[in-house]
């Protein structure tokens, strides 16, 4: 049982909340539109958790080997870091992962394709494996872009963008434009969450030739750079609102805005990067609520 719940904390679960807010959003938007269908959404749903659970090991790996996963390490104690998992056996897990997202990428794509939309599925391949390739290379290797400044830009992109605008094509088989704003504002909070890690981090990364943005730009202005983030998810939130509204049930995704503003708060008063651990969690679920609730919202 002890390694099992070991394995379960190396997948970090925690992230995943974050990692299907996308999916759930589109599936909304989907169902407001008649094109929902149940057997998508799940299989989206366990796609998006394999590519999730896979950059988390490789992550942790990738880290791992190279020593950036260390003793002045700030955020919870990783798997090779601790010396529980081996990195030839994390090596091994990551190559089982790998297939399980293939499969499962495969079998969404078949599900919702079939062989009548054949562009599609050639575009969706590509991306799946495009998938794979960025969670693993985004810590290992030499070339590894997370240790160049480059993983807000890989977050944006698939945690946003392809998230909701591949979900939604996944079910209509077409592009909507109200996806859009929706699959920007879920990159910049996922985007937000990654610089509040890296803000965390930053003395330790820098010490260990993790070139992360956070450390590119300095605490003050990766302050700023953050509070960006946050605001303009907030404001293209409020735009959305004003170009789509319908009915004031439709707002009900505000609510939100609340502990997003408190989290601004805290971060431009923080002076000790531990107290920024917690507010990972707290963006994170923010984030989830806010996809949910923006989805049911539209569908009011």
């Amino acid at each position: 049982m002890k390694n099992i719940a070991l394995w379960i904390s190396s997948m970090r679960l925690r992230t995943l909340p974050l990692s299907i807010s996308g999916i759930i959003i589109a599936s909304c938007f989907a169902d407001y539109n008649g094109c929902f269908e149940w057997r998508i959404c799940i299989l989206a749903i366990l796609t998006t958790v394999s590519f999730q659970i896979l950059s988390n090991l490789a992550n942790d790996y990738g880290d791992g080997i190279k020593g950036t996963d260390n003793n002045e390490r700030i955020g919870p104690e990783r798997a090779i870091q601790s010396g529980k998992i081996a990195p030839d056996e994390m090596f091994q897990a990551i190559k089982i992962n790998v297939l399980i997202s293939i499969g499962l990428a495969f079998f969404l794509i078949f599900s919702a394709f079939g062989v009548k939309h054949f562009f599609l599925t050639l575009i969706f391949f590509a991306l799946g494996i495009a998938a794979v390739v960025s969670a693993i290379r985004y810590t290992v290797g030499s070339n590894a872009y997370g240790y160049k400044g480059l993983g807000d830009v890989y977050v944006f992109v698939f945690f946003g963008v392809i998230s909701v605008v591949g979900c939604y094509v996944l079910y209509a088989k077409t592009v909507h434009h109200v996806v859009f704003l929706p699959a920007c504002i879920i990159g910049l909070l996922s985007a937000a969450v990654l610089n509040l890690n890296n803000m965390r981090d930053i003395e330790s990364d820098a010490k260990s030739n993790k070139i992360t943005l956070a450390v590119k730009l300095g605490i003050k202005n990766a302050k700023r750079y953050h509070i960006f983030l946050v605001v303009s998810a907030i404001f293209l939130s409020v735009l959305f609102g004003v170009l789509y509204y319908t009915s004031i049930l439709n707002l009900i995704y505000f609510v939100v805005f609340i502990p997003l503003i408190l989290h601004i708060k805290k971060v431009i008063n923080n002076t000790d990067s531990k107290l920024l651990d917690p507010e990972l969690k707290k963006v994170a679920l923010t984030t989830f609520a806010l996809a949910v609730l923006m989805g049911i919202g539209h569908l009011l």
